[in-house]
This record gives C-alpha cells, structure tokens and sequence, in this order.
C-alpha cells in the first residue's frame, strides 16, 4: 500500500482568531460575541444563549481577552509553523477587527492591514492561508441592533464584511470557510450565532431561522467570491462525528440517523444547495416556518459550495433507550452527548478516542456530497507538563495524530476519497473553546500560560512539533 499522501496535499495546523489573538481592544477592534463569553461555570450557559451577557462584568475572567497573544507574536508563530514545515495555516479573522459595529460603511485599516502582514508572512513561507470568515463570532453591536443571526438583516453586514476582505485578500488567499462548524448554533447558540434567548420563546424556532439566515449569507458570500475572487475555493464547514448505536436495534440504528441528520442538516443545503425533504418534514411537524421565497431557494443552489471541510475528534454513541442513555452518558464533550462506547479508551477530558471513527466519517461525507474534503482540525487536548530544560514529552498526542494520520491515508488510498488537506487543531497552545482553559492543550508548540492567565507567553517545541515536522517533510509516510 502506498504509505505517502497524494502530491500536493495540505499539511498545516489549525486556530481561530477568538482563542489565539488576543489584544481584544486594540488596533481599533470592535467588541465581539466570544468576548463577553467567560471563564468558568457561566461559560456554558453564555455560549448556550441561557443567560444574557453582553457586557464583560466584574467578577468574570474572559480568556479571549489575551489569549495567546498572537496579535503581537505572529511573526514567531509562522516561523514556528514553517518550520515544522507546514503547506497551510488555517486561521480566521475576527470580523469586528474590520468592521468594528458590524455593518460599518468604513472599514478599520488597522484590522485589514494586520490580516495582510499576517497572509504575506505566510507567503513569506510557501505557507497557504486557508481563511474562515465567520469563526464563532458576531459583533456585540449586531447583537443589540438586530438580535443576532434571528434577524435577516444579518445577511447584508455579513455579505457587506465579505466584500471588503474579498477586496483586500483575493489575491493573498485561495481558500475560504464561510462559518465555523455551522451545526454547533443548534448547540451554542450564543457562540454560534449571537443569539440569547428570551423568556417563553420557540428555542427551536429561533434557531432554525438563524440557520436559514447564515445558510443564505454562506451561498450569498460564495457567489460573490466567485465574481470577485475566480479560482478561489469556497467551503463549508461541520462538527462531524458518527452516532454510532449503542446496540444493533433499529429503533438504536434510527436514533443515530436522526441525531446524525442534526449535524448534516447546514451542509446538505450548502453542499447541494437546497433542503432535503426530511428537514422540511422534521420542521413541519415542530411547527417551524421559515422565511424562504423563491428566489432565495434559487440563490441556495447557485451559492453550492465548492468543498467540505469538518472538524473530527471523536465518533459519538446513542441508544432510544432514554434511561439507559442517562445512566451510561459519558461525560466530557459538554456539546455532543454520547453513551459511553464500551469498544474505546478517552482522553482525560472524557472525549473518545476513535481513529477509525475519522475513516468512517470520512466515506460517509464523501458518500454524501460528492465533493473534495479538508480534515481542519483533528487533535488531542491533554494537560502537558513544561519540564525544566524546556522540552515537553507529550507521546500521547503522537499516538493519537499517527492513528488518525493512517485514518486519512486508508481513506486516500483504500477508500479512493478526495481530501485537499489536514491541519492540525491548535497546533500552537490556545484557549480551548468549550471550557475557557488553557490547561487543555493541542499544540505542538507549548505556550507559558495558565488558566489564570499568570505567565510570560513565551513559546516552546514539544515533542510532537518535531515528529510532525518529519511526518510532513516524508508526505505521511514517516509516522514512526
């Protein structure tokens, strides 16, 4: 079997400008959703929209405010990445650092300058950018003027915000992610999509025309990038991951299609460019009407997407069996709820380790879309230990990239499937997204600060930054 990866392919890493920039209030920035999300037992009841902060208070720590400090060290950082040897970096910009309302009529030069200085020292690298536009992230002002994505009107500034950097970047980057694993907004709606919610209100409502919305503003934005940017790929992004049955009942079979359909619910109409007839059935029976003339319907299949891209840590498992599933769920991934498969081991923070899972998921997209794939992140969040000479043995992490490294290189050559690339997430230290910490590292490159925010950020190679290194400088066919 051929062991290397197809000439060409993308091997890079992974992070987002909410969990590495920091530097929140500088450069003209405006005030962003992942802002006012805080640290500790709130965190998931801001993200969810259960309890409204629009404002950072007293007596709350906010990670994102600094973060890793990116904003200052980025020249460092790419280094770093080229020389690991990276092919593509995957980042994303923070939308209020050009237009710091939203919507506004004058872009900030300091946000589109700083997003230019950091893509040529990429190119600087032979280092391609691979650029989300929405990463968990909408301006505060938005929130208060219209709602969030609840409101139409969010269409305007987000297409408003992709014309200025389709002008400013067309000819620094090819690739492009329209919004962030899109299926988290039925999870997180805050982050997803600022969305909090009223007293009384339809949840499911809400959420469903705030999808309908962003799924306009992704097929609006691709067909713009195709008149603006020819040549410049356009994709969509998931949280992905199997439901596997917990048992081969069908009643268990057809929960995991159902809890599956969740997922795929935003990529089948960006990918094919219309709703399936399930989702109108399911929004049907919940008594669900979306705003969705013809027209509109028109502008979904012209604004397909040219790939999909997805995230995948791990495979999940569900049963019908209610009560079962309560008393087995296994904690950790506060997102996706899971029973605890018996067949696999788990990190220290409760997420399955399911190699396989990615070659699975993998054929099952394929299968579904008929369109190239990028693996955009994929990685272990573990508490790794900076020893006094500065190294960090961190084997577990190697572990977990090689499997799911061969995962990738079965479904290339076994398999037959398209994948553009890989990149690693947090392949520098970061603030982790669902918990606010720090201590719950993926990089590859270890950064001295702690959940209390107390050190001096300097940065250091761990083990696994010279592993792949070797993985990328073989294409795939060295994962000793």
């Amino acid at each position: 079997m051929e062991k290397k990866f197809p000439q060409g392919f993308l091997w890079g890493g992974a992070t987002a400008a909410n969990q590495c920039e920091g530097a929140y209030k500088e450069g003209g920035r405006g005030l962003s959703s992942v802002d006012v999300v805080p640290y500790g037992p709130d965190r998931m009841k801001v993200s969810r929209g259960e309890m409204k902060m629009l404002r950072c208070l007293d007596g709350y720590t906010y990670p994102s405010h600094e973060a890793i400090d990116f904003y200052h060290h980025y020249k460092e950082d790419i280094a770093l990445f080229a020389e690991m040897g990276f092919k593509c970096y995957r980042m994303s910009i923070a939308w209020t650092r050009i237009l710091p309302n939203g919507d506004d009529d004058v872009p900030n030069e300091a946000g589109l300058k700083f997003y230019e200085d950091v893509f040529k020292e990429c190119h600087k690298y032979g280092i391609e950018p691979l650029v989300t536009i929405d990463h968990f992230d909408t301006p505060i002002a938005l929130i208060e003027k219209f709602g969030g994505w609840r409101d139409k009107r969010m269409i305007d500034a987000y297409v408003k915000y992709c014309r200025v950097i389709f002008d400013r970047y067309k000819d620094l980057v090819k690739y492009w992610i329209t919004f962030n694993e899109i299926n988290m907004l039925l999870h997180m709606s805050f982050m997803g999509a600022g969305i909090y919610f009223e007293p009384g209100e339809d949840k499911e409502q809400v959420k469903y025309t705030a999808a309908n919305n962003e799924l306009l503003a992704s097929a609006r934005a691709v067909k713009l990038a195709h008149e603006m940017m020819p040549g410049a790929m356009m994709g969509c992004m998931l949280a992905a991951g199997q439901f596997y049955p917990y048992r081969c009942a069908p009643e268990d079979v057809l929960d995991g299609l159902e809890k599956d359909r969740d997922n795929y619910f935003f990529i089948d109409v960006q990918a094919r460019g219309y709703y399936p007839v399930w989702a109108k059935k399911r929004m049907e029976r919940a008594g669900i009407v979306l705003d969705l003339t013809k027209e509109e319907e028109e502008l979904l299949r012209e604004g397909a997407v040219d790939y999909v891209a997805f995230s995948y840590y791990c495979s999940r498992c569900t049963t019908a069996d209610k009560e079962f599933f309560e008393a087995h769920k296994r904690p950790g991934n506060a997102v996706f709820a899971s029973v605890e498969n018996p067949h696999l081991p788990f990190t220290e923070w409760g997420w399955q380790i399911d190699p396989t899972g990615l070659r699975i998921t993998i054929n099952t997209l394929y299968d579904r879309y008929q369109k190239p794939l990028f693996v955009v992140e994929n990685g272990l969040g573990a508490n790794d230990k900076l020893e006094a000479d500065g190294s960090v043995h961190d084997p577990y992490r190697i572990s977990y990239m090689r499997k799911h490294i061969e995962a990738m290189r079965d479904a290339i050559t076994l398999d037959g499937i398209p994948l553009i690339g890989f990149t690693s997430w947090g392949c520098i230290d970061l603030v982790s997204a669902s918990s606010g910490e720090m201590k719950k590292r993926y990089g590859m490159i270890y950064v001295d600060k702690d959940d209390q925010g107390n050190g001096n950020l300097k940065r250091y190679r761990k083990d696994s930054f010279y592993w792949y290194k070797k993985v990328i400088a073989s294409d795939g066919a060295d994962l000793d």
